[in-house]
């Protein structure tokens, strides 16, 4: 096997002119192994995918056993497939009443494509309703409500009519008016550096959908299956969403997304015209078999506890004069540092030192801490004990 560096620029498109570059030869539980033996701690797990860590022994059965069954057989939502069938209704089975129909698709950005287009098709209105430094995706449609400038603007004209308001300002939701389609939001920003929803805010949201008759979207693509202390992150704020959108830990390290609403809503896509919304792959048998196994493995370990009770030990032990504070709720954490400068010192040391690090894309002064929900104690300690080394490493 020749995953060089020189290969990986020579043959594979790439997002930035400095990317890791870490060649992984193979991955298990918290940890990465180059080709030398060398082993990285997973700070990020895959940017919220890897919930349960790496190779997690009931993923890789489902998905052997899937794969001896059948792969892709046709466009989705044709024929029956048990893994879909099984999938949605334990999906279903742990949220509340009003969200009773999953829709599988391939990815995060494809979910938020496919919940903006039945938004507007169930309401009949087009403007759209999104957050500052909101990220819901890279596709045109999700570019179109990310709320920072910097990676929108070389890419216009977008979709129109899309307005942006200031998250957890109350005031600001007035422009919510009779002509919104949708609001869409994450309960926590992630790529702005984790900052939580304040629970007033969103019974205010809540409210005024209702009062205008705009659907609620929640973008749970990072939040989603325990990663903020509960199984998703609306259960702690009081609200619950007309449209909720999952992937990442959706699929158990393989590629899944979904957009999840009540039946009434969801039926919109199926006439005026039939296909509403189609996807080829969305849904493919063997990665719902192995996002089933995960959400099992989460469910019976409650590991959404378990994150909350690694988030204290983690505040316990991450001390550093450097460190200004955390963020965060459950294993979506930031610790911000006193300079962006040291953020960029403690990127190009942490490969080095063992660990597995990137940035956040609207937020230049924190480090990212999102590991695997299955971390033991000795690797949080493990872990923070790096992150403090690191940190010693940067200039003063």
């Amino acid at each position: 096997m020749d995953g060089s560096k020189e290969l990986f620029l020579k043959y594979l498109g790439q997002t930035s002119p400095y990317p890791l570059g870490l060649e992984v030869s193979r991955a298990e539980g918290c940890y990465l192994y180059d080709p030398s033996g060398k082993k990285y701690l997973d700070l990020i797990s895959g940017c919220s995918v890897s919930n349960l860590g790496h190779s997690h022994p009931h993923i890789i059965e489902a998905i052997r056993e899937q794969a001896g069954l059948y792969l892709h057989t046709m466009v989705y939502g044709e024929l029956i497939q048990s893994p879909q069938v099984m999938y949605a209704k334990e999906l279903i089975n742990n949220l509340p009443e009003s969200l009773s129909q999953v829709f599988f698709v391939n990815s995060g950005s494809e979910a938020v494509e496919g919940a903006l287009k039945l938004a507007k098709r169930y309401t009949g209105r087009h403007e759209l309703v999104c957050f500052t430094n909101a990220y819901h995706g890279s596709t045109h449609g999700a570019l179109s409500v990310m709320g920072n400038e910097t990676y929108k603007t070389v890419f216009r004209p977008l979709v129109p009519s899309v307005r942006i308001l200031e998250f957890n300002n109350i005031d600001s939701l007035n422009a919510i008016s009779i002509a919104t389609a949708a609001v869409i939001i994450e309960p926590i920003q992630a790529e702005a550096g984790i900052i939580s929803g304040e629970i007033n805010f969103f019974k205010a949201l809540s409210n005024r959908c209702r009062e205008v008759g705009a659907l609620l979207l929640f973008d749970e693509i990072q939040t989603g299956f325990g990663r903020t202390g509960t199984l998703f992150a609306f259960e702690q704020l009081g609200v619950v969403p007309d449209i909720l959108l999952l992937a990442k830990a959706l699929g158990g390290g393989m590629p899944l997304g979904a957009f999840i609403a009540s039946a009434d809503i969801m039926n919109s896509l199926t006439h005026d015209p039939v296909l509403g919304h189609i996807t080829t792959f969305g849904g493919h048998p063997v990665c719902c078999a192995a996002g089933l196994a995960s959400l099992q493995i989460i469910l019976e370990q409650k590991l959404f506890t378990r994150a909350r009770d690694l988030e204290k030990l983690i505040r316990e032990k991450l001390h550093h004069p450097a460190i200004l504070e955390i963020r965060g709720k459950g294993l979506l954490l930031a610790a911000k540092l006193d300079s962006e400068d040291r953020v960029h010192q403690f990127f190009n040391l942490s490969l080095e030192n063992g660990l597995l690090f990137d940035y956040f894309l609207f937020c230049k002064d924190s480090i990212r801490i999102a590991p695997p929900l299955v971390m033991s104690d000795g690797e949080v300690t493990e872990m923070c004990n790096l992150i403090i080394d690191t940190i010693d490493q940067t200039n003063r």
